[in-house]
């Protein structure tokens, strides 16, 4: 049994408009034939004008000299960003809410990349955002003219924030702009748009990475760490939840085109992806029972309510639960057999969040909320691709990472419509479609 010393050495002590948009952007969602690829110059990732390639030399830290007592926790150091003009160039593409509340603000925490350009089918409300944010007018493209990026020098990475129907599309048409590409999840609305956009950033040799921020947040990264070595022992269940009370039947979500399901890919996602970084592991098999209430307009072509359970080859068995219809809660904790369990709540959200844990110890409970500082997680996941490109390194959620996660979505619908469970690939390795290891944050 662990003391309480033992237990926390491993702390780190350090609205878019939806409707005009659709319309304008067209009703072929996918490219699926692909014309031809704009390639990296001998190699190397486009790069503006006189940009040149970050080295450890631009990243040394001001040092300040501590005034607290060495008792206290110490505080972390002074932010150490890259200069401007050797940033990686962003463009982002959609400025609906995810952008303007999250994405566009997180810039200012990034040290490695920089905002250049902006893609949208409103030009007034771009302009406006464009003047907010420093962006060129020049830099501002829409849905018709956006393969126009490839003239652009100065955007090394595209970020799509679209519709998940509208993924594939536009990461195949970034890629043979020659464009690296970053993607929100879920990757696409089904596993072979998903393989799709893969091959397409491969036949361009432009990077692809998934927007799964939670792999890159500090508490997350935490709990992986306390999974992996059997800090309460080992764990043998882990219950997740993610729910939501869904407003607006007429949101682009609850289109069945465009969103490629219900509360399943769109938030339980976090409760199958989670899962599979805790552990490392990949399932072997998936149990699920869909609900949505009869009548309720919102659920006339998308599921509400969806519990499904996931088995891993170690024994370890995962109960989730997601759903578009009660109030929102986040949370996830993961119960280990050395009398001691440790989890978040909540676990998912954009910002606050919170760790608990619990161990019998000398025939006493011991309760811990670790606290560490507070990580913009978007900024995180920007500055991990950006590191990347300027160093030509596989991002940790590559396009392999969300497809392994489609095909799971498609085998909880498949385990549901069936009413029985699915056997899935066996995979005996760990972390088998992640790549390069991100930076400490």
């Amino acid at each position: 049994m662990k003391n309480l010393d033992q237990l926390t050495s491993s702390l780190h002590p350090s609205p878019l408009n939806r409707r005009n948009f659709l319309e304008q952007t067209g009703k072929g969602l996918v490219a699926a034939t692909l014309m031809g690829s704009v390639t990296s110059v001998a190699g190397q990732p486009i790069q503006g004008p006189g940009k040149q390639k970050i080295l450890p030399s631009d990243l040394v830290p001001v040092q300040l000299k501590p005034i607290d007592h060495p008792s206290e926790k110490p505080e972390a150091p002074p932010p150490t960003p890259a200069p401007p003009e050797k940033r990686i160039g962003f463009a982002i593409v959609g400025l609906g809410k995810l952008t303007l509340n999250q994405l566009l603000p997180a810039f200012g925490s990034c040290k490695k990349c920089k905002l250049v350009a902006l893609v949208s089918g409103n030009r007034a409300k771009a302009e406006k955002v464009a003047a907010q944010y420093g962006v060129a007018t020049k830099n501002i493209y829409n849905y018709q003219n956006f393969d126009e990026i490839k003239n652009n020098p100065e955007i090394d990475v595209v970020y799509i924030v679209l519709p998940n129907g509208m993924h594939a599309e536009y990461t195949i048409r970034a890629a043979q702009a020659g464009k690296h590409v970053l993607c929100e999840k879920p990757m696409a609305n089904t596993s072979k748009e998903a393989q799709q956009m893969i091959d397409a950033c491969k036949k361009a040799d432009k990077k692809l990475m998934i927007a799964y921020r939670i792999q890159y947040e500090p508490y997350n990264n935490l709990a992986k760490q306390w999974t992996r070595d059997k800090k309460f022992g080992k764990v043998k269940i882990i219950e997740a939840v993610n729910v939501q009370n869904t407003g607006d039947p007429n949101q682009w979500r609850l289109k069945k085109s465009l969103s490629g399901g219900g509360s399943m890919p769109d938030i339980g996602i976090y409760c199958l992806n989670t899962a599979r970084f805790l552990l490392g592991e990949e399932p072997d098999w998936v149990f699920a029972n869909i609900y949505s209430t009869p009548n309720d307009p919102r659920f006339k072509e998308v599921e509400e309510s969806v519990m499904f359970q996931l088995h891993f080859p170690s024994g370890t068995l995962v109960n989730n639960v997601t759903c578009y219809g009660v109030h929102d809660s986040k949370r996830y904790r993961a119960y280990a057999d050395n009398g001691g369990w440790f989890g978040l709540d909540p676990a998912f959200s954009y910002s606050g969040l919170k760790m608990e844990a619990s161990q019998i110890m000398e025939e006493k409970e011991y309760k811990l909320n670790p606290s560490m500082e507070e990580k913009d997680q978007f900024a995180l996941e920007m500055d991990h691709m950006a590191m990347c490109v300027n160093d030509n390194k596989q991002p940790f959620t590559p396009g392999e990472e969300g497809l392994q996660d489609m095909k799971l979505i498609e085998a909880v619908y498949k385990s549901a419509k069936e009413g029985k469970p699915v056997q899935l690939e066996k995979i005996t390795t760990l972390d088998t479609f992640r790549g390069s290891k991100p930076e400490k944050s």
